[in-house]
């Protein structure tokens, strides 16, 4: 639905700041880098994101608003559970002997 609403609306990414980027990223400078956007890195950024911008979601008659909050409602507590216990890296890091 969201690459509908691109096409539909003739978004270009490229001039939201979102690739694609022909220099190294690892040499630019943190100037050069503010201007370069990126995707949510986390389940709650994408979440916020989706909270904030959902309206493609509702044309159709595909999704409603009643379900796209309790999805929100629903991922977010399961969120909270991953973060409340650690992950097998973690045991690696710090409790093996």
């Amino acid at each position: 639905m969201a690459g509908l609403d691109g096409v539909r609306r003739q978004i270009e990414p490229s001039d939201y700041g979102y690739g694609p980027v022909d220099r190294d990223l690892y040499s630019l400078s943190a100037e050069e880098l503010s201007e370069i956007r990126s995707v949510p890195s986390s389940l709650d950024e994408a979440l916020s994101a989706l909270e904030n911008d959902h309206a493609f979601l509702l044309e159709g008659d595909v999704f409603t608003s009643d379900i796209l909050e309790k999805y929100i409602e629903f991922k977010r507590e399961q969120a909270d559970v991953v973060r409340l216990r650690p992950v097998p890296i973690e045991f690696s890091l710090y409790y093996d002997a």
